[in-house]
């Protein structure tokens, strides 16, 4: 199981997730491929799929025979297609052979494309997920093309490639992926006596079409394919054993098909000021968000980016944080401990004077000779260094005047005291 997978588990692990998974869903999905989308009409049977496991979709299709990504990225039916919704996701498939050819082929005339068609997607509806259709390796190999390009004569070798270049597009482009192609491997493995191939050895029966409608099943739905109670016309057993096998190659490895990979990830540090013990100072390390709500733990809460908060009482709260993005959201909880003694308000031991403390704009300072050429600071309540001046012998001052009356720091070397403005 990859990293990214082990990931997916453990926020499900703590329920991060739970108002994807949790919930009936109604999504809208778009298809934009060929013959092997067409053939036994698999945005319907994943429809009905759904259907069967209380989640309603509502699907629209550009599907001509032999299409390729080249073709849809300037088809004026695609493109006429991907504005006219706000698509939850957006199914893209290449034609059968191209993404196995050789590399230099497939970088000119299948990437570009790929990346195009997603560009389109995510300017039509920033919250679309693109979702790569990864195929299958002809039953005996590509005979057509083995002449040319040894590499795809058996079965193994093309279904190989084609894995490899749609997984590469799906990173690219920081996209999904419906590993059909993966499943259809282990069916022949495992299931040698489901018939997945038309007699053509190319296009999908319907068992293959049942097996790739799973497979997107798991993957947009989030769902275990076990849960379907829709055998699509199959033989029970037959469904039954494919639904398993989804569940096995497809959903247990959600997180090595980025699913989630790309979804808001709430993170956080925080600091307590040096010159307010109550000072919070939060620093927002969440990825994948645009909006966010921070709950302090005392009953105020704040939508900023990187807030502060001055805490009222001494005590321990537990601040939260909301990341957010396209109504998906995760949340990180941490204990702010506030007390007496956090800060610098302690007085020292060294034989330093400030005076008068509080001053109404002249402060006066004696310091050992020790301290003679250090740099002196004043910090506002935030933080912020305000005033910074070299001290120039054991006597000195420094003018507060144009500063708003209330709470500073003066800082010396490692030594801290709370000075006020009236």
């Amino acid at each position: 199981m990859g990293n990214k997978n082990i990931l997916l588990w453990v926020l499900l692990g703590f329920g991060l997730f739970d108002n994807l998974y949790a919930q009936s869903k109604e999504l809208k999905v778009l298809f934009l491929g060929n013959s092997y989308t067409y053939v036994n009409n698999l945005p319907k049977l994943l429809k009905d799929m759904a259907f069967s496991t209380g989640d309603t979709l509502f699907t629209d299709e550009n599907t001509p025979g032999g299409y390729r990504l080249m073709g849809h990225a300037s088809n004026a039916t695609s493109i006429t297609k991907i504005k006219s919704a706000q698509w939850d996701y957006v199914v893209l498939q290449d034609q059968s052979q191209l993404p196995s050819f050789p590399e230099a082929d497939v970088q000119e005339m299948v990437y570009p494309f790929a990346r195009a068609l997603d560009s389109m997607i995510k300017e039509n509806y920033a919250c679309s997920k693109t979702v790569f259709y990864m195929t299958w390796g002809r039953k005996n190999g590509d005979a057509q093309n083995c002449a040319f390009w040894p590499p795809v004569c058996t079965y193994q070798g093309m279904d190989s490639l084609l894995a490899l270049r749609y997984r590469k597009m799906a990173n690219d482009n920081k996209a999904l992926l419906s590993p059909v192609g993966a499943l259809w491997k282990y069916l022949r493995t495992n299931h040698p006596t489901i018939e997945l191939y038309q007699s053509d050895e190319s296009h999908p029966s319907l068992a293959g079409t049942y097996a790739a409608a799973c497979s997107f099943y798991a993957v947009i739905l989030r769902k275990d394919p076990t849960l379907i109670t829709y055998d699509g016309g199959l033989p029970a057993a037959e469904a039954l054993a494919i639904r398993a096998a989804a569940k096995w190659v497809v959903y247990q490895n959600l997180g090595d098909l980025n699913v989630g990979l790309f979804e808001p990830k709430a993170h956080f540090k925080h600091a307590v000021s040096e010159i307010n013990s109550r000072l919070v100072q939060f620093e927002n390390l969440s990825t994948n968000a645009d909006s966010y709500v921070w709950h302090f733990g005392d009953g105020d809460t704040s939508t900023q980016v990187n807030p502060q908060h001055i805490y009222r009482a001494v005590g321990t709260y537990k601040a939260r944080l909301l990341a957010m993005r396209c109504g998906i959201s995760t949340s990180r909880d941490t204990e702010i401990v506030i007390n007496n003694t956090t800060g610098i308000f302690n007085s020292w031991s060294e034989p330093i004077r400030i005076f008068p403390n509080p001053s109404e704009g002249l402060l006066y300072f004696e310091v050992p000779a020790r301290f003679v050429g250090l740099y002196y600071q004043v910090i506002d309540v935030f933080g912020k260094v305000i005033l910074r001046e070299r001290v120039g012998s054991e006597k000195g001052q420094i003018s507060l005047e144009g500063l708003a009356a209330g709470m500073y720091g003066f800082q010396l070397g490692n030594y801290h005291q709370k000075v006020v403005k009236r």
